[in-house]
């Protein structure tokens, strides 16, 4: 008889062990190595995954499975020692279950399956799979039960929306070696975080403005509007009839030498005529939904305009990469005013700089939901257009007014805080 309840406990033992050590393996696998084997046809890290996307089953099995085993270990062991020890079985097996169950059926097998996680999720895969699917109405009705303990509360199971993706934020901000250096590893969070932000991001905040767009007349005599485009560094250039606004075209640096080659240098060159048709953008359009557009269409350009239709400026598939991997500049770029780090720990920095360039590439923390560039930052909390000298404090930062043409605002100085102001206020924040 002693032997016999000895051999049901320890059986109970195992399976609660086997269960502890399952649910700790699957938890802490990397869910990337064993896709990457999944898609490669390994049916055990298949499995693994459908016990990934039944999480919540897995969880009521686990529930069940070590708790029962548990409960019938102690009831087993009470009836066994009920008739040498008496009314205090019940008590010594109780205590004994619990620290044996403890012990060897939870902790020591969660340790071992968490050192070798993707391994011991793998082995135990089929078993636990099994295991779920013989359980499943029991693990129903606890769900059910919890759904409903969960409503009395206010809260409503499976809403957890978005948790993915913070998961899949804060492992960015976790990522880096411990012998990388801090900057590349800064550069690459970056990168990353750029990626998930695509969905957030309309082209308004990223392209070109207006005034920095090269564009051309049409009306303008065929050698002139030739000579304008040859001394652009731009390969596509709009062009417009009647007014600035009206774009009938976008002129392609190849199309306007085949144009040239056909026509011979004793025929009018009709530049409009081979210019392609221009491709509209409202400015809301997110740079994810812009970049989808831009493989399906497999162009490289579009305009972007207002809701009344008036032209804001002009977004590339470049400007797009850019906000994922940093400036990509070419020998036909036009080096940029831009920003230039001054010897007293402050910044020259052009108007026109976007804000998200300048959180990106020095780590500040600027905000860009109200305007675009620096200087559009300057102007939306003045509420005034400033004058060359004047210094205001902004989110922390100094800004002096350096210089200005008409009402734009060309050039700035910016001073961050020191950087113990910058942790700190990061920390409250």
């Amino acid at each position: 008889m002693i032997w016999l309840a000895g051999a049901a406990i320890l059986a109970l033992l195992l399976l609660s062990a086997f269960l502890s050590s399952a649910e700790a393996a699957l938890a802490a696998a990397s869910r990337q190595r064993i896709h990457a084997l999944a898609a490669e046809g390994v049916r055990r890290a298949q499995l693994v995954e459908t016990l990934h996307a039944e999480k919540d089953r897995v969880a009521a099995a686990v529930l069940l499975g070590g708790s029962g085993a548990a409960v019938v270990a102690t009831a087993i062991a009470a009836v066994t020692l009920a008739s040498s020890v008496g009314a205090l079985a019940i008590l010594y097996a109780g205590a004994g279950a619990i620290a044996l169950f403890l012990l060897l059926g939870q902790a020591l097998p969660r340790a071992l399956a968490v050192h070798r996680a993707d391994a011991a999720a793998l082995a135990a895969a089929p078993a636990m799979l099994r295991l779920v699917r013989a359980l499943a109405p029991a693990s129903e009705a606890t769900q059910v039960a919890i759904g409903a303990a969960l409503r009395l509360v206010g809260i409503r199971a499976g809403a957890a929306g978005g948790v993915a993706e913070e998961e899949l934020r804060g492992a960015i901000e976790l990522h880096g070696r411990a012998d990388e250096d801090p900057r590349e590893a800064r550069r690459e969070r970056a990168m990353l975080r750029s990626i998930l932000d695509l969905d957030e991001v309309a082209v308004g905040e990223i392209m070109i403005h207006r005034g920095g767009v090269t564009t051309l007349d049409a009306d303008q005599p065929a050698d002139r509007l030739v000579d304008a485009a040859l001394a652009s560094p731009h390969t596509r250039i709009p062009l417009w009839r009647g007014a600035p606004d009206n774009i009938i075209g976008v002129l392609h640096a190849k199309a306007l030498l085949r144009g040239l080659k056909a026509h011979g240098s004793g025929t009018p060159l009709d530049v409009a005529a081979i210019a392609a048709k221009p491709w509209f953008i409202p400015e809301s359009t997110t740079l994810l939904a812009q970049l989808e557009a831009f493989r399906r269409r497999r162009e490289h350009f579009a305009i972007v305009v207002d809701e009344y239709g008036s032209l804001l400026g002009i977004v590339t598939l470049e400007d797009i990469l850019e906000e994922i991997v940093g400036d990509i500049a070419d020998e036909h770029d036009v080096v940029p005013l831009g920003v230039r780090p001054q010897a007293d720990g402050s910044y020259l920095v052009a108007g026109t700089v976007t804000l998200r360039d300048l959180n990106r590439q020095l780590d500040w923390n600027l905000p860009d939901e109200a305007a675009a560039t620096i200087a559009g930052l300057v102007l939306h909390e003045a509420q005034m257009i400033p004058d060359p000298g004047q210094i205001f404090a902004l989110h922390g930062f100094r800004v002096e007014i350096l210089r200005r043409q008409r009402n734009q605002l060309t050039l700035l100085r910016v001073t961050p805080p020191a950087p113990a102001a910058l942790t700190a206020g990061e920390a409250s924040s």
